[in-house]
């Protein structure tokens, strides 16, 4: 994973040998902004899974935690991985923390091939964590087959909610730190705002109505997926059992509505547009000299040639 996440030449022999091996585990994405309490749930989903109540086929779990980098060493600071302390000891569970690097949008580069390793590895869950950066947290959503968006109560006016496009890649949101103040106020908000982002027949059962199990996957195979808003104290476990239940009802609806295939084709069409720009920079940046390129800057901070003739002139002196 070391030489993967330096993008050497080793860890891209070793993606080429895995990647026929991938496609089978359920991505989870859990972001949300800083003080939610996202490490201390992902805690508890990981802990609920491994120990369920009844007699139900205990998956393998993988978790990427996406630190901020260290302005220090460079690397990750490692906040996640204190917070999940009941994983510790679990052969079932593996923690990987990781910088982000200066990664803009929640995680780093390298974040979808290490979610290959762990795909190709057998892990059937794998749950990835986001920096905790606020409204630029969306590239989850183009990596993870359901996003789990955590707010908590006292944070600021849930209309930031809608700025930051969280009910547009939300597939359920959790209110955490339910037993707070003000929790109620950021549930009923929120149910709002996704019943008219969501409009449903009047005989259909409201999704935010407390306690209720809205539509069942036979009756939603034909419509958009409604997410739910639960809310959850996850320094004690609960609601942790009913936001699983949900996550399994919306791999269920992922699977019978064909749309699990749909992310999956996403995800690889991102994934493959990301590797190309890389690429690209990357092979711009041999062909053109770094004389070439502050001279060109210069006549930009001059005002002698504009942005985008200077783009031109770049590509044109590198033989793109």
């Amino acid at each position: 994973m070391t030489q993967i996440e330096n993008n050497s030449p080793e860890g891209f022999q070793l993606l080429e040998a895995l990647f026929p091996h991938t496609g089978n585990a359920h991505l989870i994405g859990v972001t949300g902004a800083p003080g939610t309490g996202k490490s201390t749930l992902v805690n508890q989903l990981a802990f609920h899974y491994r120990h369920p109540k009844t007699g139900e086929e205990v998956p393998r779990i993988a978790v990427i935690a996406v630190d901020p980098t260290s302005p220090f060493s460079g690397g990750a600071l490692l906040g996640d991985r204190v917070r999940m302390h009941d994983l510790t000891g679990d052969p079932g569970v593996f923690i990987r923390s990781m910088a982000s690097r200066g990664s803009l949008g929640g995680l780093a580069a390298a974040t979808g091939s290490l979610v290959q390793v762990f795909d190709a590895a057998g892990y059937e869950l794998i749950i990835i964590e986001t920096v905790g950066a606020g409204q630029a947290e969306v590239d989850i959503a183009r990596l993870a087959h359901t996003t789990i968006v955590v707010e908590a109560p006292g944070l600021g006016d849930e209309i930031q909610t809608i700025k930051a496009g969280i009910l547009e890649i939300a597939d359920i949101l959790v209110v955490n730190k339910a037993d707070k103040p003000g929790a109620e106020h950021s549930l009923r908000a929120l149910r709002t705002m996704l019943t008219l982002a969501h409009p449903q027949p009047e005989d259909q059962a409201h999704h935010g109505s407390p306690g209720s199990s809205p539509q069942t996957a036979d009756d939603q195979q034909d419509t958009d997926w409604m997410p739910p808003v639960l809310p959850t104290v996850a320094v004690t476990g609960e609601g942790v059992p009913e936001l699983i239940a949900e996550l399994d009802r919306h791999l269920n609806y992922l699977q019978v509505s064909g749309e699990w295939q749909k992310r999956e084709e996403n995800r690889l069409t991102n994934e493959l547009e990301l590797l190309l720009k890389d690429s690209l920079r990357s092979h711009w940046e041999t062909k053109i000299s770094p004389t070439t390129y502050k001279n060109t800057l210069k006549k930009v901070i001059t005002r002698q040639m504009t942005p985008w003739k200077a783009v031109e002139a770049l590509l044109e002196g590198a033989g793109l």
